[in-house]
């Protein structure tokens, strides 16, 4: 179950840096980007997401329990905050936002698939990091 996490963990990191990048390269992260994703909740959910996957790949060298529980944790702040930027970029997608605008938000040019299997793989990721840090499967 712990490589079953591992592999969740990083194709969704794979998606999420596709959407961080296609935020960044059009402008979400500039004033006045007329971005909905506010750039802590984009880079927090990044940073955390990172580091919690640094955490989980020593916990399956190291067999910590600790490591795992804390994995987990920060998987629930960076779902949390993944939620809140679905529920943003929601208006955007169906243009209800930035559709009449002169600046037309960098989110709105999210590859819908890319979204949708970031957004499975990080469910996959939550139900299998707590199986695992629960000892189920191992």
């Amino acid at each position: 179950m712990d490589i079953a996490a591992l592999i969740c963990w990083v194709i969704a990191a794979l998606g999420g840096f596709v959407l961080l990048g296609k935020w960044i390269s059009g402008g979400g992260a500039r004033a006045g980007s007329g971005s909905r994703l506010p750039a802590p909740v984009v880079f927090g959910h990044f940073v955390l997401a990172a580091v919690g996957l640094v955490l989980w790949i020593i916990y399956v060298v190291s067999d910590t329990s600790a490591l795992a529980w804390v994995s987990f944790v920060l998987l629930i702040v960076v779902a949390l905050l993944g939620f809140t930027m679905v529920v943003r970029w929601l208006p955007v997608f169906q243009g209800k936002v930035g559709a009449d605008a002169a600046v037309v938000p960098a989110e709105k040019h999210f590859p819908v698939a890319v979204v949708g299997a970031h957004g499975v793989f990080a469910v996959a990721t939550v139900v299998t990091v707590l199986l695992s840090s629960a000892g189920v499967g191992n």
